[in-house]
């Protein structure tokens, strides 16, 4: 019953992330605003029958505002009245356009600052921020077929050599975990921060891993492309695992205290690419492996036992049913000409 009720503002909720937990929100019995530019979220991701009402696009308990939370007229607009803030704008995306973006990724510090100042100084209760597990150093994640766990305090800035973000996205993710435990610290706004390890699922784009591997089936390149050997692994996160622990966190951390959101269990490209070529009933005759294109880190996985001790949470949906669930959705929501015109720029751009 926590949500029944209770304004809930959702940053970037006509995106990917976004959406499901707009979606989440709704069935908890939540009213839920959404601020969106639409920079990489689409109109189209939230499915409801929305009609114009003033400025806004309103269905039932979901509102939607169409504006750039860097300008604090529209921030402060929005603010009123909230209960709970879930941050999740950004300028992001996958290892193609954080590696090619820099400057856009540097401007989400003046994005969350924007954020966080006004739902202080309009007394919302809590703010819950979308984190990433970009937050951690790479030197913990250089060794192929690592064993080791991250953990969250692998990412504590108060700790000498342990403040190593990825990039410039990772760097200001971290930053705004700083500011919003400050804000704890010094005025009491209640705050958590999720460390979100590559999550895929449906509304997801193609600069994304499974997203983008997913295309190149769907449109059956051949010789079939990897970024990378293909030996870096991941621990794919389904979208509403991630949309489980961001309710669960704003539930029940109140001071800043970041947690991890990802899975322990690891799995190659090479491997993915084998279960969707199964799922999808098709193999290339050739798989070419494309070593001079952004690849990221060696080998990412999560540490849990902060979540699970603290949320109760662990991931449910396996690699298979996820895989196969976001499959599905690509298949019928995408038009093969298309894809296979614009897949260069799909895999680079938002």
């Amino acid at each position: 019953m926590f949500w029944e009720g209770r304004r809930v503002l959702v940053t970037g909720g006509a995106s990917f992330i976004g959406s499901h937990l707009v979606d989440k929100l709704l069935t908890l019995g939540a009213d839920v605003l959404v601020a969106d530019d639409l920079s990489s979220g689409k109109i189209e991701n939230l499915e409801y029958p929305l009609t114009k009402t003033g400025s806004r696009l309103q269905y039932r308990d979901l509102q939607v505002e169409i504006g750039d939370l860097r300008e604090r007229t529209f921030t402060k607009s929005i603010m009123r009245d909230m209960d709970s803030v879930f941050h999740l704008a950004a300028s992001h995306g996958g290892r193609g356009y954080i590696d090619s973006h820099p400057v856009e990724c540097c401007t989400n510090m003046l994005l969350d600052q924007s954020v966080f100042q006004e739902a202080f100084s309009a007394d919302v209760e809590h703010v819950c921020f979308a984190s990433s597990a970009c937050v951690y150093p790479n030197y913990l994640q250089e060794e192929t077929s690592s064993q080791y766990l991250l953990k969250e305090e692998d990412a504590d800035p108060f700790v000498r050599d342990r403040a190593m973000a990825d990039l410039e996205y990772g760097w200001a993710k971290l930053m705004a975990e700083m500011t919003l435990s400050a804000y704890h610290k010094e005025y009491g706004l209640k705050t958590s921060a999720v460390r979100i390890f590559t999550a895929y699922g449906p509304r997801e784009n193609e600069t994304h891993a499974i997203i983008a591997l997913i295309a190149k089936a769907f449109i059956r390149q051949d010789p079939y492309t990897v970024w990378g050997t293909g030996e870096q692994d991941r621990n794919f996160t389904y979208v509403e695992d991630i949309v489980d622990a961001l309710l669960n966190a704003a539930e029940k951390i109140k001071d800043g205290t970041p947690v991890n959101a990802g899975r322990s269990d690891r799995i190659t490209i090479n491997s993915v690419c084998e279960l969707l070529f199964k799922i999808c009933n098709w193999r290339p005759t050739e798989v070419a492996h494309e070593i001079n294109r952004p690849r990221g880190v060696a080998s990412r996985a999560a540490d849990l036992t902060r979540a699970e001790k603290v949320l109760g949470w662990k991931p449910r949906i396996t690699y298979e049913e996820g895989f196969r669930k976001t499959m599905d959705w690509y298949y019928e929501h995408k038009e093969p000409d298309q894809v296979r015109k614009n897949l260069n720029k799909l895999l680079l751009e938002r």
